[in-house]
């Protein structure tokens, strides 16, 4: 148990930390929809779309990729456009080749020697000035993520505020673990031994398209504070973002070399990422399929360190003793918020049948009551999904769900109206009454659509939440503590919530949860954003000394 003075001398510390930060916008996902009522806030967000609008259509620009601190240009560009109108292009990005990806690790490697050598002071010291400068940008950069993505405002803003919470806290882990030194007892009472966590060398950072800020500078940031050098590769739907998150690891003084950014396609740019020797660890976020071929892949030759997050098939089990007004609430905001495409997103609910009717028309006014459409526009909490894929698959399951007998409780379809014609506008849909067998309920779809299943006990409802192969976040309603207890021993996920209305299963925060997920939805078993995420990218070395 510490003494009252250590005790004192860790909360000195962390207070000076928090004097450190930035305190205009204490924001999270939990009180995003009350920030973005403040005028001044609304005002700044209209400011920043009005730039982003100057520089997309007929005045799009070609932007570079950045290798060993030059910004290099590609044989061959691609126009990436916003999900929001399929005809509108904000910028032209570099199809990168797998020589552009070699020449990036060559340069990280060759980087890796003085940024490790750096005292671990100096690099958070850095990477201080990285969260700082995505703070003064917060608007101007959500402005762009929101065009980008087709995220809602307060998405936006919180997938941007988060990424320098991220970086903000992992160096707050560095410096209360004094660098990760510890001393180990001496071998025969003389000498000296400790354990001293020590960088990989050159790490890959291979990001999603929903997340395109926070899980590309979330890993970045941990991989930079450990002291290893970093090349990141972009989902090619969001290249524009990991642009601007290079810029501000530029712009901060971070040297040359120390941080690459490559696009193009993943059969190229990330084979050879995959593949090159040099890579001595990557962070992988995105499909399954994916990410288990990686890790069987990854350490052929020799063993490296991967860390993959793989997705989810999200629950929530409403008890017959819930506050269901509280658990539709939950439901809903974690259903469709960023129209569904999270992989905490809660796409399946199974609840009590005695309260189910009940529920299922909560569930329904919430949901109708939600704006779906521009994602720019102050008011809509939602946009399309982010590309054609989704769209199809939007399609496609509620053509499932319906031939075997679903009932659709609303929505179900695209969405076609006016200006929602010109992009992948999906209805946010609930669907009722398919057997508890049915595929959907197993199958990760990303879009905005969710499954309903009755059932008569919280120990059918665990035995159907947990027989699916993903274990990534899960949530459950109920006012009795003893149920309660009983969800929190059996649940298998990673990330899970009891009675929380402001998302059944989304909206983990640095420091607040740890965000990871067990068997197929991680490999790892250590949470981002949590106390024992950073040591990830790092390897102990023991050391005695006589």
């Amino acid at each position: 148990m510490p003494t009252a003075k250590s005790s004192t001398k860790r909360t000195t510390s962390r207070t000076r930390r928090q004097a450190r930060r930035p305190t205009t916008f204490q924001i999270t996902y939990a009180n995003l929809s009350s920030a973005l009522s403040d005028p001044d806030m609304l005002a700044r967000f209209d400011k920043a779309f009005a730039k982003v609008r100057a520089n997309v259509g007929e005045h799009a620009r070609t932007y570079p990729m950045l290798i060993g601190g030059a910004e290099r240009f590609a044989d061959v560009q691609f126009a990436k456009t916003t999900p929001i109108n399929t005809g509108l292009t904000i910028g032209y990005f570099q199809k990168g080749t797998a020589q552009d990806a070699h020449d990036a690790i060559a340069a990280a490697r060759t980087a890796f020697p003085a940024w490790s050598g750096l005292s671990w002071r100096r690099r958070v010291s850095l990477m201080r000035k990285v969260a700082v400068l995505i703070n003064r940008r917060l608007f101007d950069l959500a402005a762009w993520v929101s065009i980008e993505v087709g995220k809602s405002r307060a998405e936006a803003l919180g997938d941007v505020k988060e990424t320098a919470d991220l970086i903000d806290y992992y160096c707050d882990q560095m410096e209360a673990n004094d660098g990760f030194v510890r001393e180990l007892l001496p071998e025969g009472g003389k000498g000296t031994s400790r354990s001293v966590l020590k960088p990989y060398g050159v790490w890959a950072v291979v990001s999603p398209f929903n997340f395109p800020m926070a899980l590309t500078g979330g890993p970045a940031g941990a991989a930079l504070i450990a002291g290893n050098t970093v090349v990141i590769k972009p989902a090619s739907d969001t290249p524009m973002t990991s642009w601007l998150l290079t810029q501000c690891l530029r712009d901060a003084g971070l040297p040359a070399g120390v941080f690459n950014y490559v696009t193009g396609p993943g059969s190229t740019v990330g084979e050879a990422l995959v593949t090159h020797p040099d890579v001595a660890g990557m962070t992988f976020t995105g499909s399954f399929a994916v990410g288990f071929n990686l890790i069987q892949r990854f350490s052929q030759t020799m063993p490296r360190p991967l860390i993959a997050e793989m997705g989810g098939k999200n629950a929530v089990i409403v008890s017959d003793k819930a506050d269901l007004d509280k658990a539709a609430e939950g439901v809903v905001r974690a259903a469709f918020g960023l129209s569904g495409q999270k992989c905490s997103a809660t796409s399946r609910v199974y609840v009590h049948r005695a309260v189910k009717d009940r529920f299922v028309d909560l569930l329904k006014h919430k949901t109708e009551a939600l704006r779906v459409g521009d994602p720019t526009q102050a008011g809509v909490f939602t946009g399309p999904v982010c590309n054609a894929g989704g769209y199809q698959t939007f399609q496609r399951a509620v053509a499932e769900a319906s031939r075997d007998g679903g009932t659709v409780i609303t929505g179900g379809r695209v969405l076609t109206e006016g200006e929602l014609a010109k992009g992948y506008f999906c209805a946010l849909t609930i669907v009722d009454g398919l057997p508890l067998d049915h595929p959907l309920f197993c199958e990760e779809l990303f879009v905005p659509f969710l499954l309903i299943g009755a059932v008569d006990s919280l120990e059918q409802a665990l035995a159907e939440a947990n027989k699916v192969t993903y274990g990534l976040t899960a949530g459950f309603f109920s006012k009795d503590r003893r149920e309660v207890r009983y969800f929190l021993d059996h649940i298998q996920a990673g990330t899970v919530y009891v009675n929380r209305e402001r998302g059944a299963t989304t909206g983990a925060w640095p420091g607040n949860q740890s965000f990871g997920g067990w068997k197929a939805s991680g490999n790892t078993g250590r949470g981002a954003g949590g106390p024992y995420y950073l040591q990830q990218y790092m390897r102990e070395q023991s050391q005695t000394v006589f």
